[in-house]
């Protein structure tokens, strides 16, 4: 692959990547968090901030029995809730802003999570990922949600140059069609973990490697 792509062999790459993503993994919309409410997914994803899925399943199991409405988080004690929460790390501002953003979702939208990115983003602890997430997972609306993942492999993969996560999000926008912008949030996540890790990218092992300028550490970070 020459040093200087044109935008046409660069959609032609995309799709290429597209397609074997697809392959590998399918093009079913799935989420990491566990959750059954739309409500629950928000306080799962605030939680998830510099933690784990994983982790945040195992304190969510418990969490949501105790709290089973709304209502329970929006009256919820604050240092209760942070006992609750707390190895999901930053209890402190977590719980603060799960309250604040239960008591708005309760008081002006009628105990139902809004759709809109305005008003998403004005709840207490969330900002365009978290909002990305629940337009994507819950109402369906074409997302791009930029996570540590996501930001990592985009910029290997020469889809994006930024740091800003925002600002890779409208790279994306540009690069990516819009049916595969919240797969490419589900497909990226499940590469970054099993092949296209961190520490120990698994370049021989990837599928993608042929159309990856960063394979073996030509490239990028």
């Amino acid at each position: 692959m020459g040093k200087k792509e044109t935008k046409a062999q660069r959609a032609k790459r995309v799709q290429i990547i597209l397609d074997l993503l697809d392959k590998e993994y399918g093009t079913e919309y799935r989420c990491y968090l566990n959750h059954e409410t739309p409500w629950q997914l928000l306080i799962a994803v605030i939680m998830s901030a510099q933690c784990t899925d994983a982790r945040v399943n195992i304190v969510t199991a418990d969490l949501f029995k105790k709290y089973d409405s709304i209502e329970k988080f929006a009256k919820a004690d604050l240092e209760e809730l942070e006992q609750d929460i707390r190895p999901t790390g930053f209890y402190h501002t977590k719980a603060k802003n799960i309250i604040e953003c239960c008591k708005r979702l309760l008081y002006e939208y009628k105990g139902q999570v809004p759709s809109e990115m305005e008003d998403l983003i004005s709840l207490a602890g969330v900002g365009r990922k978290t909002a990305n997430v629940i337009r994507g997972n819950i109402y369906n609306q074409p997302s791009i949600v930029v996570d540590t993942h996501v930001k990592r492999i985009s910029r290997k993969l020469g889809l994006a140059q930024a740091e800003d996560p925002e600002k890779i999000e409208y790279e994306l926008m540009d690069v990516l069609p819009k049916d595969h912008w919240i797969l490419w949030n589900i497909h990226i996540i499940t590469l970054g973990r099993t092949i296209c890790t961190a520490r120990s990218p698994k370049c021989g092992e990837c599928f993608l490697r042929e159309y990856c300028p960063s394979a073996d550490g030509k490239k990028g970070k």
